[in-house]
């Protein structure tokens, strides 16, 4: 799935979008996607000048996005129809490295339960081989009009 496939399927936008490729799918259980982090990026150019690190929260939100997929392309039946994958819980988060330009973020997602609209899910954001952070998380399939200002 390339990044034209991915924006078709999340809502997020640049600079919010931060899966540019999905290259596993195993649909219900397991994700494997790709994010190429870019000196550009806005956030580098006050976390912090000179020495460029990708805060924690977007590798966290770089793995939710991930989970998102997975949710959308296993119950295309509701999400297909305005239904989208909405964060409600972040568990467990830790950080083990750091992300600088020039990385490239391998993020991979299990799904550990589904009840109803909830999934709870597991996943990790690894560079060259080493987990740089892992946390647990649910997201809700909720309707985007049913969200509302945030």
């Amino acid at each position: 799935m390339d990044k034209f496939e991915v924006a078709a399927i999340l809502p997020h936008r640049y600079p919010f979008l931060l899966v540019d490729r999905v290259v596993e799918i195993d649909i219900g259980r397991r994700i494997v996607a790709l994010k190429n982090v870019t000196v550009n990026e806005p956030f580098f150019s006050g976390h912090f000048p000179g020495r460029p690190l990708m805060p924690g929260v977007l590798l966290c939100e770089a793995v939710v996005q991930t989970g998102g997929i997975l949710a959308h392309v296993t119950s295309p039946d509701t999400m297909g129809r305005g239904k989208i994958a909405m964060l409600t819980a972040l568990d467990h988060a830790r950080f083990r490295q750091k992300v600088i330009p020039g990385d490239q973020l391998r993020l991979e997602v299990e799904a550990v339960r589904r009840h109803g609209p909830f999934w709870k899910m597991r996943g990790a954001a690894s560079v060259a081989g080493k987990v740089v952070a892992e946390l647990e998380f649910t997201l809700a399939e909720t309707s985007a009009e049913d969200q509302g200002p945030q």
